[in-house]
């Protein structure tokens, strides 16, 4: 048991203990209650509360969220668009977030996937300075997906 000051008071039954926060118009707050004997504090439950929200509130602003951004690809693309289609997979690491890499495919296209391979294999390539491949290329379904995401040390320039 401690009071307000956090002084410690040893101890002591409960209805002693309350009698003695409500004349110092504060709280009985159990801190621990699996400790034998489960360790009490007097102090103000509001302002404990408060305290509280705001060291999580500032925790959570500290918190970087990771998002997945998504770059959609066909097999059949054409260089302009390939290099359009990187350089916003380049900002999207740049900002920190990772990317999925999507190659779509239709028709006829799946009896190729070694084309989707060979692009996906080729953006990589072309991002290996600043990524690390998070998931090799794999088909799922009528999508070939590689996820990609930025090496430590290009989010550590930038912050």
């Amino acid at each position: 048991m401690t009071d307000a000051e956090g002084q410690s008071l040893g101890l002591m039954q409960v209805k002693d203990a309350l009698n003695m926060a409500m004349e110092q118009h504060l709280d009985l707050v159990e801190i621990a209650p699996k400790a034998k004997p489960p360790v009490c504090r007097i102090m103000d439950y509001g302002k404990y509360r408060y305290e509280k929200q705001k060291r999580e509130k500032e925790a959570r602003k500290k918190q970087k969220v990771i998002s997945i951004k998504e770059v959609k690809l066909r097999p059949n693309i054409e260089q302009h668009d390939f290099d359009v289609k990187l350089k916003n997979a380049t900002r999207f690491l740049g900002d920190g977030d990772k990317v999925k890499v999507t190659i779509m495919f239709r028709g006829r296209e799946m009896s190729h996937p070694e084309l989707g391979k060979d692009i996906l294999t080729k953006f990589a390539d072309a991002l290996k300075d600043s990524v690390t491949v998070e998931r090799d290329a794999k088909l799922e379904g009528r999508n070939m997906i590689m996820i990609l995401a930025p090496k430590a040390q290009t989010k550590g320039g930038k912050q």
